[in-house]
């Protein structure tokens, strides 16, 4: 029986409410409401979880990036819809005894890096979806805002562990009671995103970034990927152990070949001097 390959994916529409595109093993995932600010309706919400399932499945991406079409990345969850009784809402679900709350999340955690190329707005459940990203690279025109208690609602996709984690809980605690926004600037200096570029230069900064990351070992990434979510859930003594046990998994997984690192040292020293001059 011949094997099966797998099928390549659909070619993006305009009329999508989420699109893929692949270049060079990057595959870049955009929220497509630009009309409602890419606002996260029922529709969206389940088409990101498929397509994110999909590219994290797809042998021929190693690196996610996610963004928004402008002029937001995405203003968050849609009111209009759940003030009409939309029963699909964030929020912690319920477990088959009907009284334990289970941790969700926008998406299942990709087994890839996954680059947030904040182009906009991400506002309450929008700003969990960029939590949610491994890390952040932001336009100028970024801002981030956590209107949960101005809505009179609770965080359910990890906003209260994330951002702790990305800014400090006492920043944290301030953005969330506030609900006051937090610019492109602020971000950066907070430790929120990675870097501020020009508008126009996002998605060609974020496809560098990926690049670069591509150019890697991808078993290694991937371990590494591994090994910081798991530090990052547990506490700094657990931390160390987890790392270590990864690290000695991974050399049993792979062995050590003398003449395979020599080929990688050459690579590195000629990316610094790419990168250096």
């Amino acid at each position: 029986m011949p094997e099966l390959m797998p099928e390549p994916m659909p070619e993006p529409r305009p009329h999508d409410v989420v699109f893929t595109t692949v270049t060079n093993r990057v595959a870049t995932v955009t929220i497509n409401r630009p009309e409602a600010r890419n606002a996260l309706n029922h529709e969206v919400r389940t088409k990101l979880r498929q397509t994110m399932a999909d590219v994290d499945a797809d042998a021929d991406v190693d690196v996610v990036i996610l963004t928004g079409a402008d002029p937001a990345f995405t203003a968050g969850l849609d009111l209009k819809e759940l003030g009409g009784g939309d029963p699909d809402r964030s929020g912690s679900a319920i477990s088959s005894d009907s009284t334990t709350p289970v941790a969700q999340r926008p998406f299942a955690p990709l087994s890839k890096p996954l680059i947030g190329a904040v182009n906009g707005v991400a506002i309450t459940g929008g700003f969990e979806i960029a939590l949610n990203c491994d890390f952040l690279i932001a336009s100028e025109r970024a801002a981030f805002a956590d209107t949960h208690a101005r809505v009179g609602v609770m965080p359910g996709w990890g906003l209260t562990v994330l951002l702790a984690e990305a800014v400090g809980v006492r920043r944290a605690r301030e953005i969330s009671f506030t609900g006051n926004f937090v610019d492109a600037h602020q971000a950066w200096s907070m430790g929120l995103v990675n870097r501020v570029v020009p508008h126009g230069e996002l998605l060609s900064v974020c496809q560098k970034v990926a690049e670069d990351i591509v150019g890697n070992d991808v078993d290694g990434v991937r371990n590494l990927l591994g090994t910081y979510r798991s530090v990052a859930e547990t506490t700094v003594a657990e931390g160390w152990q987890i790392e270590a046990r990864n690290g000695w998994e991974f050399r049993q997984r792979h062995g050590f070949r003398p003449d395979e690192v020599e080929r990688r040292r050459q690579r590195i020293v000629e990316r610094g001097r790419d990168q250096l001059g």
